[in-house]
């Protein structure tokens, strides 16, 4: 997965040394006064100057060695007396080579060691702080990157199983479209075999892709509709209203046809007066989709083994791909099986 900017290692980097290049600005502001005299001013000097820099050094790292050891090893592991084990051993090495120092190099003056503990354990518990923070901080990104990464790969494989389901769904209604056709020696079983062609290149070389233009997929829904009014002539009603306007708008692939594959397969047969509404707009960046369709409410039979695959299928999809964008509505009024979907377009 292609990292941002501000995750390329340069950038980390570079971050890392403006901080330390601003703690290392630190000393001028915190070197003690030498008025112990004029005699060696200069050299006192110029010896604690290199002293807070060996210091900050020496900080920076217990810093990186906390972060990439210590963390690991004893604060994941729950080993806490270990690793306080190691913080106190370090604190105790500062405070000793801070009073050696001054006890050693300095022009010999009165020491008060409390100060020195104080100022020595709030450097030491501020780098520790930040040291742990940093580490934990940085694992809990790169696990949750790590976690979206999987989930966008499970998401790809969860999407392209559903939509493999519900393909030879389509095929089978298609095909026996193509069968009936046959057996009446039709004329219109070669427009109707073209038509089929179409939608099997739409299938197998479009419906793959993450988008397609929204005309693209009203172009299948209006062969697969042709197709099915060859097949069921006037014993059908169909009434179909398929405006996208001229927006350049794009959705996912077969996203639509289980609704209509639906309508065709329990609103047809048996039924007195069948009829087939349906109708697409676009309007203010929605999609308002809706499928009607009559239905036998005393019937309870199941046309076939694979009924209700593909509204089971379609409601998955819209969960997974949009989200809180969409709304969808079934419902059963009058005799009438109702689908409206609203869908936000980008």
């Amino acid at each position: 997965m292609k990292k941002e900017w501000y995750q390329q290692k340069w950038v980390i980097f570079a971050r890392h040394a403006l901080a330390w290049l601003i703690l290392f600005s630190l000393p001028y502001l915190l070197k003690p006064s030498t008025d112990h005299g004029e005699h060696n001013r200069v050299d006192e000097k110029h010896l604690w100057e290199i002293y807070v820099y060996c210091a900050f050094i020496f900080l920076i790292i217990f810093f990186y060695f906390n972060a990439w050891v210590l963390v690991p090893r004893y604060v994941y592991k729950k080993k806490i007396a270990k690793f306080l084990a190691f913080v106190l051993g370090i604190l105790a090495f500062m405070c000793l080579s801070r009073y050696g120092f001054e006890k050693l190099a300095l022009k010999p003056h009165e020491i008060d060691i409390k100060p020195i503990i104080l100022f020595e354990f709030f450097i030491f518990i501020s780098i520790l702080s930040a040291s742990t923070a940093y580490k934990m901080i940085d694992d809990k990104v790169v696990q949750e990157r790590q976690n979206s990464a999987r989930e966008n790969e499970n998401l790809k494989t969860e999407l392209s199983l559903l939509r493999s389901q519900v393909s030879p769904h389509f095929m089978f209604n298609v095909l026996n479209n193509m069968v009936s056709l046959a057996r009446k020696r039709s004329d219109l079983l070669e427009p109707s075999l073209i038509k089929l062609s179409s939608l099997m290149r739409y299938m197998l070389y479009e419906a793959d892709e993450e988008k397609v233009p929204l005309h693209r997929e009203i172009e299948y829904l209006q062969s697969y509709i042709d197709l099915q009014q060859q097949r069921f002539g006037k014993n059908v009603q169909i009434n179909v209203s398929l405006n996208a306007g001229n927006d350049n708008f794009e959705i996912e692939p077969m996203l639509l046809i289980p609704f209509v594959e639906n309508a065709f397969k329990h609103g047809t047969g048996m039924i007195m007066n069948a009829a087939i509404d349906i109708e697409l707009k676009t309007r203010d960046k929605m999609l308002f989709f809706s499928v009607r369709n009559k239905y036998d409410e005393t019937s309870g039979e199941i046309k076939d083994k694979t009924s209700g695959i593909g509204l089971n299928n379609v409601k998955r999809r819209l969960n997974l791909l949009y989200g809180n964008e969409h709304l969808l509505q079934i419902n059963r009024q009058d005799g009438c099986f109702i689908v409206s979907l609203q869908l936000n377009l980008h």
